[in-house]
Parts: structure tokens; C-alpha cells; sequence
């Protein structure tokens, strides 16, 4: 079996090595993962003619590894490119994302892009995500768990054009329940932007790298620096089937997804008027 693995924290962020390892039990690995930090930039691609920083890392492992200075998904294209002679590995895994990809948080999700990335290029394709934002996280339960639930979705793939996965596990304290098919939850966030303070950054587990690609430089005379981060505003009504509700009372969840942004229900609808 042959798998191409990318994220969206860095290629030296600790859960694309525990995913690279879990991984590794089901066959020839190859990493092809940002440089730096790309969390939040959902499926955009490095465009705009400039030069991407590639680099093999022959030290790291398991399987083959490599970094490109670009977003998730142009981190697959490059790796379906210059990887597989008929970009058709037999799966794209991305994570495991150091925090919650559950809920609207999909939507922004860059760990979700680099796996629709490998579905729009017809590969199965997961995104895997746990809700520990530490770079020291936790990644026992997903050791565990993902081997098991990786097989029995591989063993079961629909037979259909564009199908991922968005898997999330619950932060490591919370007690596992067991495993639950969920769609995705409602929510938004408030208060998102902050007055920009590396202390208060640093204390929140984003280290010298991110701060370093995210400073921007000396700002120009009359502009002051914010960051983004946010509070996030459960809008759920219904939370028995809520990813990120589930998540919260203890299960792993799976969210099937889609490349095909349609709305099928608007769609029957608009053909009835117009």
C-alpha cells in the first residue's frame, strides 16, 4: 500500500511523526509537509510564480521525507506530482492536526484541505485531527484507535468520485466511548481579533517558528499589528449528531465529506422555478 502523508502544523510538528508511524504498518510512506505553520488556510495552493523551498529530509522517517515552503494542498500536489508516476497513491492521510478540525473549524481547516486536495485527484483520502492544541500533545488514544478505523474505512470505500473523511478525536483526558458517524456542527466565532503580543502567543503554544513566519516585519508609520485567534460560539441545536458535540462527550468521530460543494436540496428547488 502506498501513502502519501501531509499536514498543516509544520513537517517538525509531533503528530505527523505519530501519524507517519501509525501509517507505516500499512506500507511505503511518503511525507511531503509544509515548512512552516499553515493552519487556517483551508484548500488554497502556493500560486503566484514565486519560489517554493523544497527539501528532502533523509534523517527523519519512517518511509520518505520531504518539506515544500507551501500550503497543505500544494504540499500533496507536489507530493501526487513528483511521488507516484500515475499520482495515484492509495491513500492521502493529513494530520494529526494539533487541535479540533470538528464543527465549522472544518471549513477553515487546512488538514481537511490537503485531504480534499487527494479526493479532487481521485485518491481516498482522511484528515485526521485531535482537539489538543500542545505541541506536546497527547496522541495516545489516536494510536490506538486510528490503525482499526483506517482499515475498516479503507475495506468499506464507496465506490464514488470525491469521498473524504474528517476524523477527530477528543482531547486525551476525556474518557473514550467509542466511535460515532457524525455531520458536521454549527457554530461561529466571536472576538477574533487581538491586539498582537508575542508573550501571550508563546503562552498559548505557538513557538518561535510561527511567530517568526507570522510577524509581518516593522509596520509601516500609522498601521498597528493584531493577531487572529477567536472564541468559538456552539450554535448547535441538535447535538446527538453534532461532530464537535460528540467529541466533547468522549467519541471519536467520522464526518463523511465531499468535493462536490453542491446543495442538492436548492438545487431540486431552483429547478422548479426556474
Amino acid at each position: 500500500m502506498r501513502i502519501l502523508i501531509s499536514n498543516d502544523d509544520g513537517y517538525r510538528a509531533g503528530g505527523i511523526y505519530v501519524l507517519a508511524r501509525i501509517m507505516a504498518s500499512f506500507g511505503d510512506v511518503t511525507v511531503v509537509a509544509p515548512k512552516y505553520h499553515q493552519s487556517a488556510m483551508s484548500m488554497a495552493v502556493s500560486l503566484g510564480m514565486k519560489k517554493l523551498a523544497y527539501k528532502k529530509l533523509p534523517d527523519e522517517g519512517p518511509g520518505k521525507w520531504a518539506y515544500l515552503d507551501a500550503t497543505p494542498a500544494s504540499c500533496v500536489k507536489f507530493g501526487l506530482e513528483y511521488g507516484y508516476e500515475n499520482r495515484d497513491p492509495d491513500l492521502v492521510i493529513c494530520g494529526i492536526n494539533h487541535g479540533s478540525n470538528a464543527s465549522m473549524g472544518a471549513n477553515y481547516s487546512a488538514t481537511l484541505g490537503g485531504a480534499e486536495e487527494g479526493a479532487l485527484n481521485g485518491c481516498k483520502a482522511i484528515g485526521v485531527s485531535t482537539a489538543d492544541f500542545r505541541p506536546d500533545a497527547d496522541f495516545s488514544q489516536v494510536e490506538k484507535y486510528l490503525p482499526g478505523l483506517v482499515k475498516t474505512l479503507l475495506s468499506n470505500w464507496p465506490d464514488r468520485f470525491g469521498i473524504y473523511y474528517n476524523i477527530n478525536f477528543p482531547k486525551a483526558e476525556i474518557p473514550i466511548r467509542g466511535i460515532r458517524v457524525a455531520r458536521q456542527g454549527k457554530g461561529h466565532w466571536v472576538k477574533e481579533f487581538e491586539h498582537w503580543n508575542e508573550e501571550e502567543l508563546r503562552r498559548r503554544g505557538l513557538d518561535h517558528d510561527f511567530l517568526w513566519r507570522s510577524s509581518g516585519g516593522d509596520l509601516e508609520q500609522g498601521e498597528e499589528a493584531y493577531f487572529m485567534i477567536g472564541t468559538f460560539v456552539d450554535d448547535e441545536t441538535e447535538t446527538e449528531t453534532a461532530d464537535h458535540s460528540l467529541n466533547a462527550a468522549g467519541w471519536i468521530t467520522v464526518t463523511p465529506c465531499s468535493v462536490d460543494l453542491t446543495d442538492y436540496g436548492e438545487y431540486n428547488r431552483l429547478k422548479t422555478l426556474l
